[in-house]
């Protein structure tokens, strides 16, 4: 079976560019969901997955709609191989596979896209920190609203990604990346978690 999976960020992203060649597959998975959460914790991706032994081809548009995470991206073009499913990244022409075996410039280009989609994605947060500061020194920048504070409680069922990959003993760089927050969120939800263990010891 020839599939097609196909990912956007928001729902006010169009998934029209995608999935413009879907008469060509078997079966085409959409995704809305942030490339920073990891395509096996996707809702269409898991039943991708789920099909994998019946899936012998899958398409993307870009190597952006797997992750934006170099480890994730790579972890997930090596379950594919580890199954013989050959993964063709439209936008550059490439097969992961060749004859049934793994293409090594398909590796070595995936390894620098994935590096720099994550470069990319971290140059984008520090704008955005860097905004927020200078809104802050020109007076103009409110923060949250009244009553916006969050609970100990709702931080964690807000962010369960950073607080998955933090109990995973992941970095807090790589955890405040993948769940979409600032490093300070993430080294508070870091705090509350060491908080809970002392209080259990």
């Amino acid at each position: 079976m020839k599939a097609k999976y196909n990912r956007i960020s928001s729902i006010d992203q169009s998934l029209a560019r995608q999935t413009a060649n879907s008469s060509k597959f078997d079966k085409v998975y959409n995704d809305k969901i942030s490339g920073c959460v990891s395509f096996f914790e996707r809702k269409e991706a898991k039943k991708l997955v789920a099909e994998i032994d019946n899936i012998s081809e899958i398409h993307i548009n870009e190597l952006s709609r797997i992750g934006r995470d170099i480890i994730d991206v790579l972890t997930v073009c090596k379950f594919f191989n580890d199954r013989n499913v050959n993964l063709f990244i439209e936008n550059i022409g490439m097969y992961s596979m060749i004859n049934g075996k793994p293409n090594p410039t398909f590796s070595m280009i995936v390894s620098v896209l994935s590096n720099v989609s994550c470069m990319e994605r971290e140059s984008m947060l520090f704008r955005q920190k860097q905004g927020i500061e200078i809104a802050r020194l020109s007076n103009k920048y409110k923060g949250r609203a009244n009553g916006a504070t969050m609970t100990e409680l709702q931080v964690l069922d807000k962010y369960k990604v950073v607080v998955r990959e933090l109990n995973a003993g992941q970095s807090l760089r790589r955890s405040a990346l993948l769940g979409q927050c600032s490093l300070g969120t993430a080294q508070r939800i870091q705090k509350i978690l060491l908080n809970k263990k002392s209080l259990v010891a």
